[in-house]
């Protein structure tokens, strides 16, 4: 019985194997047949810009295409009731018709055998549509999209924070709209290449990102925690302020901080401290350096930390009563190929000290006199152990050396002299001693408080100098060579003094100027004058309060007090004076 069941169940099996294997050669003959008849040929079912072009070759199928396809000669686009028509000879519209069919023709013969079999047989169920390859302008193109983006596009009011009148007034923003010229572009591309005429609707986007009541009460209660504060920026002798508006720009009117706005400020900054390493220049003739430029590393911002720290000092700002913090801007130093002890023997190697100074509203004869002296001083080198002398360095002061005619003080009074402005380059480098930690053998005050010496510091921080007295005399006792280097600038009104040498561990500090003793001044004095036109009013002296201002220098070295000094500047008050013309009016 057994037998019987075997014998039959291996009959019927081979029958399947025949019928199964018949029908695996009729579906490969097929399929070969289907692969010679349209060998060299378009597949079936393919068409471009719905014009049929399967089971042709290519070149026919080309001249097919030349011949039934109309070049549209414009497109139209619409938003809402607004119309634009495109020319398409303005924008250079061509069609590759050879392109076009061996596009085609190439479709299923990539050379991927499995892919190109899959393809060519899901044409025969499905039929594909192709595009003519279009030829555009796309410069010409982008303009005309962004003209008629222009005119439909509104563009959104951003959320703002602004100061008035000391209090945070928050604009909510309003919405606007935006084409999308991506999109817009790619649908007349499309368009084109399908060989339509149709109306284009134009891809307008909404953009909204005004506030609601809730959230502009939120902001201006979080903008209210800059109000009247201030970061400041730290690198080398650069301080960059960030005042509460700056502040508030950084804001997000959501949460948190914007990021490209700290991006954007980060950058600011960079501009202003980032170099390329700078090699040195040292050149020493008939006693003086008439060249000179330190070493100084590349420095580039560490844009990612600094944006953190930024953030950081903010929150904390936001969360304290403090009105100013300082932030030290992280950077990443490339040294110079040279350094400045490379190129002098000197001891000249970096700077131990600097002052600066600002001398707005100075006539031009005081700006002259301010460089001239400034150049006279530049240059010169400090032996160790000598005592150096102002007076001695600058020379004489005169029209025969260069010198023109500005306000000075003399025998208690303000008159035209010559070289008005030196006293301006005596206190810049009284600044630059006091910061470098040097000894200071003798100093005066003027006589009274003059503005240009308050416009950027205290008062109490200026050195009268008039040969041969008062003078500005300091000791090197840096056991190297000392350069002052002097550079002022008439544009900007600023001059600033650098001492270069070698940093022997000395610490200098000046403490806060202290005020007392303020006296008013006198009450305006008229004189008669014949030499001017009766009515005329000329006033030769200016009012100024009487002060005595007193701070301290003190200097340590290796943990050692080595410098501890206080500084008295008696200032006297100053008496107004006026000329009254009683002279004949011409």
């Amino acid at each position: 019985m057994g037998k019987i069941a075997g014998s039959f169940f291996k009959k019927y099996l081979l029958r399947g194997v025949i019928v199964l294997g018949t029908l695996i050669l009729i579906v490969l003959a097929g399929i070969l047949s289907y692969l010679i008849v349209y060998n060299g040929k378009i597949y079936p079912n393919i068409s471009v810009a719905g014009i049929k072009v399967g089971g042709i070759i290519s070149s026919e199928a080309s001249g097919i295409l030349s011949k039934n396809t109309i070049t549209p000669s414009e497109l139209t686009l619409t938003y809402q009731d607004q119309v634009f028509k495109i020319k398409t000879d303005d924008i250079n519209l061509s069609y590759d018709f050879p392109a076009s069919a061996n596009r085609v023709f190439e479709f299923t013969r990539t050379g991927n055998i499995l892919y190109d079999l899959e393809n060519r047989i899901r044409l025969l169920f499905y039929p594909k549509n192709f595009g003519l390859v279009t030829n555009i302008s796309s410069d010409k193109l982008a303009k005309t999209v962004s003209i008629i983006a222009g005119q439909i596009s509104i563009d959104p009011i951003n959320p703002g924070i602004s100061k008035v009148n000391g209090s945070i007034v928050v604009n909510r923003g309003s919405p606007g709209k935006e084409v999308d010229q991506e999109r817009l572009t790619s649908d007349i591309v499309q368009s084109l290449s399908v060989g339509s005429a149709s109306q284009i609707s134009i891809p307008v986007d909404n953009v909204d990102n005004t506030l609601n009541e809730v959230e502009a009460k939120a902001l201006t209660e979080r903008a209210q925690k800059f109000l009247g504060k201030t970061i400041s920026l730290k690198f080398e002798y650069n301080n960059i302020q960030l005042q509460d508006t700056d502040l508030f720009k950084l804001l997000d009117p959501k949460e948190g901080y914007k990021d490209d706005a700290l991006s954007e400020s980060i950058q600011k900054v960079a501009e202003t401290i980032e170099r390329d390493p700078q090699n040195p220049k040292f050149v020493f003739e008939n006693g003086k350096v008439t060249e000179f430029q330190p070493s100084l590393p590349g420095v580039k911002i560490d844009n990612e930390n600094f944006k953190n720290l930024l953030i950081e000092k903010m929150d904390i700002l936001a969360g304290s009563t403090d009105k100013n913090l300082d932030l030290d801007i992280p950077v990443v130093k490339s040294p110079p190929e040279i350094t400045t002890d490379k190129v002098n023997n000197l001891g000249i190697k970096e700077l131990i000290g600097r002052g600066t100074s600002t001398y707005f509203h100075s006539i031009p004869n005081r700006v002259h006199n301010v460089s001239l002296a400034a150049s006279r001083i530049n240059g010169t080198l400090v032996k160790p152990g000598e005592t150096f002398s102002f007076n001695e360095a600058l020379g004489d002061v005169s029209a025969f050396t260069g010198y023109q005619q500005a306000y000075i003080i003399s025998g208690g009074k303000t008159i035209l002299g010559d070289g008005g402005g030196v006293c301006q380059v005596s206190t810049t480098l009284f600044r630059a001693l006091l910061d470098a930690g040097l000894p200071i053998i003798e100093r005066q005050a003027h006589a009274y408080r003059v503005g240009y010496y308050e416009q950027d510091s205290p008062p109490g921080l200026d050195a009268t100098v008039y040969s041969p007295s008062p003078d500005l005399k300091f000791t090197n006792d840096t056991g190297n060579y000392v350069l002052i280097e002097a550079s002022a600038n008439p544009k900007n009104y600023s001059l600033v003094f650098e001492l270069y040498g070698t940093l022997d561990g000395r610490v200098a500090s000046v403490s806060k100027p202290i005020v007392t003793n303020v006296s008013s001044p006198p009450e305006d004095l008229y004189q008669d004058d014949p030499s001017l036109p009766t009515g005329t009013i000329k006033q030769i002296e200016y009012k100024a309060w009487g002060a005595k201002v007193t701070f301290k220098y003190v200097v340590t070295k290796n943990g050692q007090e080595i410098i501890n000094k206080t500084f008295i500047s008696n200032y006297k008050p100053w008496q107004a004076v006026y000329l009254r013309g009683t002279g004949p009016v011409n």
